[in-house]
Parts: C-alpha cells; sequence; structure tokens
C-alpha cells in the first residue's frame, strides 16, 4: 500500500498523551508498508512507546519510532452509509420459492 505523506506529520510531533492516532508503519522483511491505529503508552517489556490499539494484556504490540513514518489524526467519524430513504426503497427480497435453486 503506498501512503501518501503528503497529511502525514513527522513521528516527532506525535501526542503523547494517550489519545489514538493513525501511523503509517514501514514496510520490513515481514511484509510490506500499513496503516495501524495506536496511542502513546507503556510496554510492559519495553518501557514507553507507541501501542497498538489492538493488542491486550499479556498481548502487546509495540513500535518504535524508527518503525512509523508519519502520523495523522484519525478521520472524523464517517457518514452513514446507507440512506434510510434509499433503504425503504429497495426491492424486497425473493422468497425461497423464487430463487436460483442452489
Amino acid at each position: 500500500m503506498a501512503v501518501s505523506l503528503d497529511r502525514w506529520q513527522k513521528m516527532e510531533t506525535a501526542p503523547r498523551d494517550g489519545r489514538k492516532i493513525l501511523v503509517a508503519v514501514g514496510s520490513t522483511e515481514q511484509g510490506p508498508a500499513e496503516l495501524d491505529v495506536v496511542h502513546w503508552g507503556l510496554d510492559p517489556s519495553s518501557g514507553e512507546s507507541w501501542i497498538a490499539s489492538d493488542s491486550e494484556n499479556g498481548a502487546v504490540f509495540a513500535y518504535g519510532d524508527a518503525e512509523l513514518s508519519g502520523w495523522m489524526l484519525l478521520p472524523a467519524r464517517l457518514p452513514p452509509l446507507r440512506n434510510r430513504q434509499a433503504e425503504r426503497k429497495r426491492a424486497p427480497e425473493p422468497s425461497e420459492g423464487e430463487g436460483s435453486g442452489i
């Protein structure tokens, strides 16, 4: 995944106050570049670092600054994916008798 860094900021400027941010993780021998949601926190094994938001007690995934190429605030809440009017106008589901017979 190619990440455009035109809206991204350097990791040195990332907030270290515990709020979640979006980060660009550099590619490694384990895989291509990707995005992750992290917060600054305490990793029991390595001290303060960027903790992946899907980490759990006993299974903490932490990043060092050198592993991350940039950060940005999480996007604002996304609009609903479906319009309720469109939902009402949708064609009714066929009954089992009208199906393809598969």
